[in-house]
């Protein structure tokens, strides 16, 4: 298989474990063309999702079904270099931060679903501060009881907001973004706990444990707590080991309205 390597405007899709992932130059400009394409969902793939969906289908669905999937595990980097694709790491995180800068330099709505009570708020306030001049039309944290959902779900469908972003974790983030992005002109996009670390309630795993690719057992010293969603990167590593030589071969994901080189 040619080197793949990614830049702005193009994106082709590949397969780790029969799980897509997109190869883009510019992963921001990828994303920032769903909306300019009339809207869609990003996902952020890492090893542990990409575990998660071979057992879940609705999931895998979801992902399958994404306008954009974004490599941001090392694992995903990893998996895709023994095919011969060459793509840098995207971590979601950064790619969301780079959306929100870019919403507020052209006026785009934002909403933020998700998070604690305690990191909404503080989100909020770092975000007047950082982001002064962001149009953020919605802002409501996970804690709902169930019947209150409906109601926020109609919110944001009357409101069609150019940017959401859903920290609700995986896979409840992907599903819930599927069922509400339809007949919306918007990018919706899954960023499990950016908002807690945007908020300062949790810190992001330093430089050299991203260098070192560690930064999974940086967050598992944080959360020992969470020790069984580990266990799915040994089992992961073998999967790609053993059915490395299986991969699906690579199809190229046509944007609507945009070519793919």
């Amino acid at each position: 298989m040619d080197i793949t390597s990614a830049g702005p405007r193009d994106q082709r899709r590949f397969h780790v474990l029969g799980v897509p992932v997109d190869a883009c130059r510019d992963v921001s400009a990828a994303a920032i063309g769903v909306h300019a394409d009339g809207g869609g969902q990003i996902v952020t793939l890492n090893a542990e999702m990409t575990m998660a969906a071979r057992s879940n289908p609705r999931l895998a669905a979801v992902i399958d079904g994404a306008d954009l999937v974004v490599p941001d595990g090392a694992g995903v980097v990893w998996a895709l270099r023994l095919q011969g694709v060459r793509v840098r790491r995207s971590p979601g995180i950064e790619l969301a931060w780079d959306l929100l800068r870019y919403a507020e330099a052209h006026r785009w709505s934002v909403a933020l679903v998700g998070a604690a009570p305690n990191v909404m708020e503080r989100l909020k306030e770092r975000l007047m501060v950082e982001r002064p001049e962001l149009r953020l039309v919605f802002s409501q944290h996970g804690y709902l009881a169930e019947d209150a959902w409906p109601g926020l779900e109609a919110q944001l469908t009357e409101l069609n907001p150019d940017l959401v972003f859903v920290a609700l974790g995986v896979p409840r983030q992907e599903l819930w973004a599927q069922r509400l992005k339809s007949n919306q002109a918007g990018v919706w996009m899954g960023v499990g706990g950016s908002f807690d670390v945007w908020a300062g309630t949790k810190q992001r795993a330093p430089q050299w444990a991203s260098r070192l690719q560690i930064e999974w057992l940086y967050r598992f010293l944080q959360e020992p707590s969470r020790w069984r969603r580990y266990l799915a990167l040994p089992h992961f590593v073998w999967s790609v080991l053993v059915n490395g030589s299986q991969q699906r071969p690579a199809k190229q994901k046509q944007a609507k309205g945009r070519r793919v080189e």
